[in-house]
């Protein structure tokens, strides 16, 4: 049994119920037989489990967006989760995202739950896998990002940030700029402190009770947010 399969059936908290626990039934007992049972034990706080699962339904939502889901598109979203969790993870992470697939997910629904039982950090980090995972066959999907952003809003996502983590994935004019929040007519000092604050923010000790491996994809983040810094210090030679 894979890393998913482990946090699922170690409790799913508040996704067994609402709009995620009405997709739940189906796509758990097409895995495996336990599971439903175990999660009914824990119905309380964030579990990893439940977060997993938040993530699996805002991917179908996004996958979905321009109407067909196509293999080429679930080859990528399991190469990133391979890349993320391991092999055996991603295919059990892919036996419930098919199935996910199959029925009809309410984003706003969705989403709104989600934004009731998650912190602001960890909401910040579903929507930097949304990103990663749409790009990462290397082409911008417009029904995705405007799906991505339709998200952010129910999340409860400011512009400011959604428009932060957007911009570590998608080229653009003073991107550096933007994953700091700030114009480019900004004084060094601004940078200085726009840098610290996005750091604090963006810090992966933020969703550290997710666990290690939820961890470490929020590192990428941080990470991007270090590389802006560098960028810009480079470009204006601050030392």
């Amino acid at each position: 049994m894979g890393k998913f399969a482990k946090w699922i059936g170690g409790g799913l908290g508040w996704a067994f119920f609402g709009p995620i626990g009405g997709l739940l039934g189906f796509t758990l007992g097409s895995l495996f037989e336990s599971v439903a049972d175990k999660a009914v034990l824990d119905q309380g706080g964030t579990t990893t489990g439940a977060y997993a699962m938040s993530l699996l339904v805002l991917v179908a939502a996004v996958m979905k967006a321009d109407g067909k889901v196509l293999r080429t598109e679930l080859e990528y979203v399991k190469k990133y989760f391979v890349q993320s969790f391991g092999h055996e993870s991603a295919e059990e992470a892919m036996i419930m995202l098919r199935n996910i697939l199959k029925q009809h997910v309410s984003v706003r629904d969705v989403a709104l739950q989600i934004k009731q039982n998650l912190d602001y950090s960890s909401r910040l980090q579903l929507i930097h896998f949304l990103f990663g995972i749409s790009i990462a066959d290397g082409i911008i999907h417009p029904a995705e990002i405007k799906t991505i952003e339709l998200i952010a809003s129910y999340l409860g996502i400011s512009t400011k940030d959604k428009d932060s983590i957007k911009y570590m994935f998608v080229p653009k004019t003073d991107s550096a700029y933007k994953i700091l929040e700030i114009n480019r007519n900004a004084t060094d000092e601004e940078v200085k402190k726009a840098y610290r604050n996005m750091a604090v923010k963006y810090h992966p000790d933020k969703v550290s009770y997710l666990g290690e491996d939820f961890k470490k994809m929020a590192k990428e983040k941080f990470q991007k947010v270090n590389e802006a810094y560098e960028q810009i210090k480079k470009e204006r030679k601050i030392a």
